[in-house]
């Protein structure tokens, strides 16, 4: 963790992560405490925060298109919390989530705390953009079930991921994200989804956690979920994508976002390609160049990226 004991040096801290922009006007003087350790498991990011009583802020001038695209977890440990977000308020204390939008303003005061954030791109979790508007804001007990099992997991891999090979992270991320996806289905309305919409979810949840294996396809996900390959298609029918196109989509975000994270500057474009399922690179580049209207190549050097 990275301690500091003034509050300058605080808010510099606060500016040199890569997490949304917040300012701080923690109060200052004798006893101040403050620290930060970041970590990152594939696409997802992590932080764990020790801060002073005080409060923070995130108005319309500091938003990054960028960070709407996430998903923001807080998980509080010690001390106390109120949030703002969206004319929405809420007290949360220690054991407690949180889950904002990184997006938009958020108002944040706080005692003497210590907490996490867990930050899942949008596209990882089984849940549409209603339902996480639906939940934000709201606090979620975490002494129990999936909540204490997330918060559990989340302290030890913030502190850890440094050690974790860039596949294992990637693994670990995607199961942490179907974790939290799990975690905030138990906070809808109940009945939230008929069976076929249980199924779909269970079969997309497998695919991300398996996008890996050159040998997905739609009919070893028909096997593994006991139904018919007709079956499977019949439950896909009205969706956006069929499940083959899912798992091409869902592999080709993969590696857009590695070839944009410094993370993965010095790994291949055809290794990452192969860690997200696609054994044959110049199969790979096309469809990507088709996708995106970029080679890999092309895509990784607009990002400022090296080859």
């Amino acid at each position: 963790m990275r301690p500091t004991d003034d509050l300058d040096s605080w808010v510099a801290t606060l500016a040199s992560v890569d997490l949304p922009p917040m300012r701080s006007r923690a109060v200052a003087g004798d006893g101040f405490r403050a620290g930060v350790v970041t970590g990152q498991l594939g696409a997802v990011r992590l932080a764990e925060f020790v801060v002073p009583a005080g409060e923070c802020f995130r108005d319309d001038s500091m938003l990054r298109e960028s960070d709407g695209q996430f998903c923001q977890l807080y998980l509080h440990t010690h001390g106390s919390t109120r949030m703002r977000q969206r004319g929405r308020r809420v007290e949360a204390g220690a054991g407690d989530l949180v889950l904002v939008d990184p997006g938009q303003p958020l108002h944040v005061v706080t005692t003497a705390a210590r907490y996490l954030t867990v930050m899942v791109p949008r596209s990882m979790l089984g849940l549409d953009a209603r339902e996480l508007a639906a939940m934000a804001g709201k606090r979620i007990p975490g002494g129990q079930g999936s909540g204490a099992l997330l918060s559990a997991l989340a302290v030890t891999a913030v502190r850890s991921s440094s050690g974790f090979g860039p596949e294992e992270a990637a693994r670990s991320g995607m199961a942490l994200a179907q974790l939290v996806t799990g975690l905030l289905s138990t906070q809808l309305p109940s009945p939230r989804r008929s069976p076929d919409e249980v199924m779909r979810e269970r079969i997309r949840l497998f695919i991300d956690a398996r996008l890996s294996d050159p040998a997905l396809t739609p009919l070893l996900v028909a096997g593994v979920h006991h139904i018919s390959l007709r079956r499977l298609h019949q439950l896909f029918s009205k969706e956006p994508f069929t499940v083959a196109a899912l798992i091409r989509h869902r592999r080709l975000e993969g590696c857009r976002r590695d070839l944009e994270d410094d993370v993965h500057r010095h790994v291949s474009i055809a290794a990452l390609a192969r860690r997200w399922g696609f054994g044959d690179p110049a199969h790979f580049s096309r469809l990507f160049k088709s996708t995106y209207g970029l080679s890999p190549l092309d895509h990784r050097r607009s990002s400022g990226l090296p080859r």
